[in-house]
């Protein structure tokens, strides 16, 4: 029997959809080793790009190089899961368009990605090139959870629907969850982790930087606790309130983190553990959208949003 390349590369929406998974966790590893550099004082570890520095392409000979390093090594695996995604939409049977341009965003902002991580070495750790880092970093994660809910579920024509009446308040929601993120990051950039003990700080006090950005998290959670009292009482979209129930959880968690964090002198281990639950409460933020973009039909049923981002779906 022949077999042809064709075949060899052949990808079912099955298979597909798992590879999407493994690139948004990759794009998820690559947020909280970052941070671990920065956490660790390592940011400048390596102070060349893409050499480590001017005598060696890998150098591992202190402990703040070799963690820069293992950073760069997970940015070389998060590159070549964004590859996979790529093919992998090329060669899927049938081919669809939308996956095509989900997973070209991908490599669009790894691309990206690396420019601006040699950059903020060439800055020495500026905090605002260190702020859009971490911001295209979200990015990147709220594209591949586009990308692996577009890839779980069967494409088609969108039919035509009434907007809910809760829509915009799930909209409010997600603009008041990237305010906050951004508010985090200005707060980080106030704040003693630079990277390095040498590293230009915002000239923003600290705790100012704070309390805005615990006002912005309070009202977005506000917020979310007038969506959750709308859609009980109407007893409608099922799958919304359980993604609002995720999301509702994992914002009491990081306000917990937050506040625990701030009267503790801010240590590294909490801070990191932050960073990684802003990406997940990001993460749910995106999925809780699309949930409510899904047709009246498609909302009604009780499948956990969690499943729907971490588990690839029989279909």
């Amino acid at each position: 029997m022949r077999i042809s390349l064709r075949d060899l590369t052949a990808q079912t929406p099955r298979r597909y959809h798992r590879v999407t998974i493994v690139a948004l966790v990759l794009l998820v590893v690559i947020v909280v080793s970052g941070a671990a550099v920065r956490l660790t004082g390592s940011g400048l570890g390596c102070d060349d790009w893409p050499n480590c520095n001017d005598q060696r392409f890998v150098d591992v000979s202190t402990g703040h190089a070799a963690i820069e390093q293992v950073n760069r090594l997970f940015t070389g695996l998060v590159s070549a899961g964004v590859i996979a995604a790529v093919l992998g939409a090329w060669w899927l049977t049938p081919r669809r368009k939308d996956l095509l341009w989900l997973s070209g965003g991908l490599v669009a902002g790894v691309l990206a990605q690396a420019v601006l991580g040699g950059i903020v070495v060439r800055v020495d750790l500026h905090p605002y090139a260190v702020q859009g880092h971490l911001l295209l970093s979200m990015v990147l994660v709220g594209n591949a959870v586009v990308l692996v809910d577009r890839a779980g579920r069967e494409s088609g024509p969108r039919p035509a629907r009434r907007s809910p009446p809760w829509r915009s308040l799930v909209w409010a929601l997600g603009t008041g969850t990237t305010v906050a993120i951004v508010t985090g990051t200005v707060v980080t950039g106030a704040g003693p982790h630079a990277g390095d003990e040498d590293v230009e700080r915002l000239g923003i006090d600290i705790s100012a930087a704070a309390r805005v950005h615990s006002a912005t998290v309070l009202m977005t959670v506000a917020l979310a606790v007038v969506l959750a009292i709308r859609l009980a009482r109407r007893g409608e979209a099922t799958m919304v309130r359980a993604a609002l129930s995720t999301w509702i959880a994992l914002a009491l968690l990081q306000a917990a983190l937050g506040y625990a964090q701030y009267f503790s002198d801010v240590p590294p281990l909490l801070v990191g553990l932050h960073v990684f639950g802003a990406t997940l409460l990001w993460m749910a933020t995106v999925h809780l959208v699309l949930v409510a973009e899904r047709p009246p039909a498609a909302v009604t049923g009780g499948t956990s949003p969690a499943r729907g981002l971490v588990a690839s779906r029989n279909t």
